[in-house]
């Protein structure tokens, strides 16, 4: 559908591109996603990237589709098979950063070998002039394996010969060389050549040498565009006329290569050589501290692009705009816009240059191109308004609606029962706070340390602050991004703001200075204000308040990744209380959702935000989306989660290992074991790779919590001690009756939550995504478990089925048959056939809340003369008191629903009936023999 400008998709399906899964693999399975219902295919990022990546977020060129995946022509024919199945396509884009390991990025390599002077320096975000002079003009290079001298002596770092071209070679890398550098390898050679060369020969290899030296240095000022290319031209026609030299002329070989083996074989003279290049080889640890690019998160090989930068918007954007405009691609999702500079302006930038190539200019809302952003939202956080997008990519939405099927009343019996075994007495937000401070220190200190080298320059011209340390300025900006409540703020150059922003600021610098004093005040609390007028661009002086703005924006980029950080991949893996909670735009502190809340936002994101889109699992997520539906029914059932623990307490103590920092594996990994195994038990028996699934992820999931072991430090002892007790447990025959009777035990009530939530996923206001397969169960764990290949064929015999005819008896068939995932396949094939047969009832639709008790989440979608209502049971077990599977029929009493019209409504989930004559109908009527409804009423 079109809201007037854009083309909306009404339905979403996410595929996970890659080598083995690549655009034809895609095009076989468009006709099963048109009969399942989805209105249009969302792909991950398309764009060329680092070879063999799995994901496509490393993304090498901008301008070019991934040849793996099939290439452009390959993806102009998957358009054009979607487009005869009526189908649009949605890409993934990666405004913020570029892939730039193994040599295969063609921008950083340039900027590798002409540093400033490149044609593309300004395309990646480096801090040229560090406050380390040996980096002055140089970009740090953390790829050497250990200390620097060490690889030079192994003889691990050579320079080689290329035809024309000499490189440094580095672990089988091939490092590029400014052409300057090459006159300490050239300067002369041509008096070495034997006398019987002819002069020709000779004087052109002198002419060569002379040219490199003649060429401009890469830190001379003011060089223009111009000058860049022309530096480059000349580098190319210096390797081609070395090239044309040595292969007319073998004595010229033998005299480059001579020239080569003594340079390798004389580590001071090779040393000379590197000194002299653009960028500054070092050990990879030093990357935490020195490093002088902005990266994604800690990432060394994913440098940060200046999308701020209208030329490298231009250049980045070149190709999707081509593909936008011949129809190829019709929405576009855009991956971690927090990191860029100024998001507002980038949206609204991207959304000019679709209209300008659509044909569109301008358009009723200024957004013609459907785009959604990954923006993660804390709780009561809003959406700036003026984005030119239309929504998030729905972590905010999976957040409100993952809570709703937790029993907030048993937070603290759930609670009591974590700090019992783990020892574990600090609340959620004390590990986020030591989370995000840990990250600054460890992981991203470099990027703290540019921003107070940036705050330093500034408090230099401030009276009032010009005697603050560099140590206290970088202390201050820990703390108060350690106190961030929000992933950011965004201030924007001009001084504008979004409405809670001031508020956030004060907040952080309020709390940061509280724990200051808390701390026995080693900081002068002066040091708070100065930060806090300069992220609030106080001051008189426009000309400062430019320079303010300039370190603000800077400030905002980081905030985020070290929120990412501090809190998915460290908080997260720390705090274990109730790991369904754990998820990526969730506050693990928050112990559930009332259902008042969650209508509450589904009526705010009715209103504002109609197309955003609806998550339940993505390729980031920490679980899948039913693993999370069966961990949440312990808030239902937390003694016999204690039971359970202390049934086993004696054989986990025996299996621990024991070790100078205390029993490995701890008993916080132990609790975070369980529950995995748990959560992501299989439901028909146990396939051979669930232990080493499970013994993969638990290796994950103690090096992204940083207590005993870590990805920059691992402990193989402990990660040893951990795979042996994670086999050894799985291996004990009682153990696993013991979990396998807690899991069919608990599954049942766990499916249920999983049909509630996909049902309301597939109902509510916004663009409903399918992550790839989870039309069936979904019981995955973390990437890379999350991003295994998909039984199509298998689904594709299941809608066969559907398709065949479906009624009550087939529904009732498939539920006691739940473990095939077959009864999720109905849900979420009968809800996006009902959204495809009444497109304007759910894509403008308004929302109604049912008020049907406690254990019912309930709405109303109405638009004219139609009406939806979607029934979805939760917290079951406790409904049921566990007397049945299914809360059906009797299970429910006397509770009613308030209907919000008569008249005849169908259960598209079952085919039945039902005369609703008064708006109270019992909740044993409507669900008496399915557990969940999708009530359709009928035109008179």
């Amino acid at each position: 559908m079109t809201d007037g400008t854009a083309h909306v998709p009404g339905a979403t399906y996410r595929l996970q591109l890659h080598r083995d899964f690549p655009f034809a693999a895609a095009a076989r399975q468009l006709p099963y996603l048109k009969r399942l219902g989805v209105t249009d295919v969302y792909l991950s990022p398309i764009w060329a990237s680092t070879p063999g990546s799995t994901h496509g977020y490393d993304v090498t060129d901008h301008a070019r589709v991934n040849e793996e995946l099939g290439g452009e022509p390959g993806l102009r024919r998957l358009a054009a098979r979607a487009r005869d199945l009526e189908l649009g396509l949605i890409v993934d884009f990666v405004p913020n950063h570029m892939g730039i390991a193994g040599g295969h990025n063609p921008y950083w390599e340039d900027v590798l070998m002409h540093g400033q002077a490149s044609r593309y320096a300004h395309f990646f975000d480096i801090a040229w002039r560090p406050l380390k002079r040996a980096l002055e003009g140089k970009v740090l290079l953390p790829v050497l394996g250990e200390q620097y001298g060490r690889v030079l002596d192994s003889g691990e770092l050579r320079l080689e010969r290329e035809g024309g071209r000499f490189v440094l070679r580095l672990y089988g890398r091939a490092l590029p060389l400014s052409p300057r550098s090459l006159i300490l390898l050239l300067a002369g050679l041509e008096d070495e050549l034997p006398r019987s060369v002819p002069e020709d020969v000779r004087a052109e290899l002198g002419s060569v040498a002379r040219s490199v030296e003649n060429l401009p240095r890469s830190v001379a000022p003011d060089l223009s565009d111009a000058d860049r290319e022309a530096r480059a031209q000349e580098a190319g026609v210096v390797t081609r006329r070395l090239e044309d030299l040595a292969a007319r002329s073998p004595a010229v070989a033998r005299v480059l290569d001579a020239a080569v083996a003594a340079m390798n074989a004389d580590p001071t003279r090779l040393d000379a050589l590197i000194a002299e290049q653009n960028y500054r080889l070092a050990y990879w640890k030093v990357a935490a501290e020195e490093i002088n690019y902005r990266r994604f998160f800690d990432i060394n090989d994913l440098a940060a692009l200046r999308m701020e930068d209208p030329r490298v918007f231009a250049w980045a954007h070149a190709k999707l705009l081509e593909l936008i405009r011949d129809g190829v691609v019709q929405g576009v999702r855009l991956d971690h816009t927090d990191g860029l500079y100024d998001p507002a302006g980038y949206f609204r930038d991207l959304q000019r240059a679709a209209a300008g190539v659509l044909g569109r200019e301008g358009g009723a809302d200024g957004r013609p191109l459907y785009v959604v952003a990954e923006k993660i939202l804390e709780p009561g956080e809003r959406l700036p308004g003026d984005w030119a997008v239309h929504g998030t990519t729905g972590y905010d939405f999976l957040a409100e609606l993952n809570g709703v099927f937790v029993d907030g009343a048993a937070e603290e019996d759930l609670s009591g029962i974590y700090r019992r075994f783990t020892g574990d007495r600090d609340p959620y937000p004390a590990h986020l706070y030591r989370g995000k401070l840990l990250v600054q220190r460890q992981s991203l200190p470099g990027e703290v340390n540019v921003l107070a080298e940036h705050l330093e320059r500034l408090s230099e011209d401030d009276l009032s602050a010009r005697d603050f340390t560099l140590s206290a300025l970088r202390a201050a900006i820990r703390e108060v991004i350690a106190a961030f409540p929000v992933y950011r703020t965004y201030v924007r150059a001009s001084g504008e703001r979004e409405p809670g922003d001031d508020g956030y600021l004060a907040q952080a610098v309020q709390e940061a200075r509280a724990r200051n004093r808390q701390g026995g005040a080693p900081l002068d609390s002066s040091v708070f204000d100065f930060l806090h007028a300069v992220l609030t661009l106080s001051h008189p002086d426009p000309a400062t308040r430019e320079r303010y703005a300039d370190f603000a924006l800077k400030f905002q980029q980081l905030t985020g990744p070290v929120t990412a950080k501090g809190a998915e991949d460290t908080a997260f893996y720390r705090y274990a209380r109730l790991l369904s909670l754990n998820e990526v735009g969730s506050d693990p502190g928050h112990f559930g959702t009332p259902v008042r809340a969650f209508h509450a936002a589904a009526r705010t994101r009715a209103e504002h935000w109609p197309h955003a889109m609806l998550a339940g699992s993505t390729h980031d997520t920490k679980r899948g989306e039913d693993t999370r539906a069966r961990l949440h029914v312990l808030s239902e059932l937390p003694q016999t989660w204690a039971a359970f623990l202390s049934e086993w307490s004696g054989l986990f103590r025996s299996l621990q290992s024991p070790s100078p920092d205390g029993p490995a594996p701890s008993l916080h990994d132990v609790y975070t074991l369980l529950q995995n195994a748990l959560g992501a038990h299989p439901l028909n028996g146990e396939p051979e790779d669930f232990v080493d699934r499970l013994s993969t992820y638990m290796l994950k999931a103690a090096r992204e919590a940083k207590l005993r072991t870590s990805w920059a430090a691992p402990d193989p002892a402990y990660e040893a001690a951990l795979d042996t007790f994670t086999r050894s447990l799985l291996a004990h025959e009682g153990f696993r009756a013991g979990l396998r009777a807690l899991h069919e035990r608990i599954s049942p009530y766990g499916a249920q939550n999983g049909l509630s939530g996909a049902l309301v996923r597939l109902t509510a206001p916004g663009v409903p995504d399918t992550y790839q397969g989870c039309e069936g169960w979904n019981l995955s764990l973390v990437d890379p478990d999350n991003r295994r290949p998909v039984d199509y064929a298998r689904l594709a015999r299941t809608l066969g089925r559907l398709e065949r005819g479906h009624d009550l008896a087939l529904a009732r068939r498939l539920l006691e048959a739940h473990p095939t995932g077959e009864v999720k396949t109905l849900v979420t094939w009968a809800a996006l056939q009902a959204r495809a047969a009444h497109p304007e009832l759910f894509g403008a639709g308004g929302y109604t809340p049912l008020d049907g008790g406690k254990f019912l989440l309930a709405f109303a979608r109405e638009h004219g003369s139609g009406v939806a209502v979607t029934v979805a049971p939760r917290l079951t077990l406790s409904l049921t008191r566990e007397r049945a599977p299914w809360a059906l029929g009797d299970a429910w009493g006397r509770r009613t629903l308030t209907l919000p019209r008569t008249g005849t409504y169908r259960n598209v989930l079952t085919g039945e009936r039902l005369n609703a004559r008064t708006l109270k109908v019992p909740l044993a009527k409507i669900l008496e023999d399915f557990p969940l409804a999708l009530l359709i009423r009928e035109p008179r």
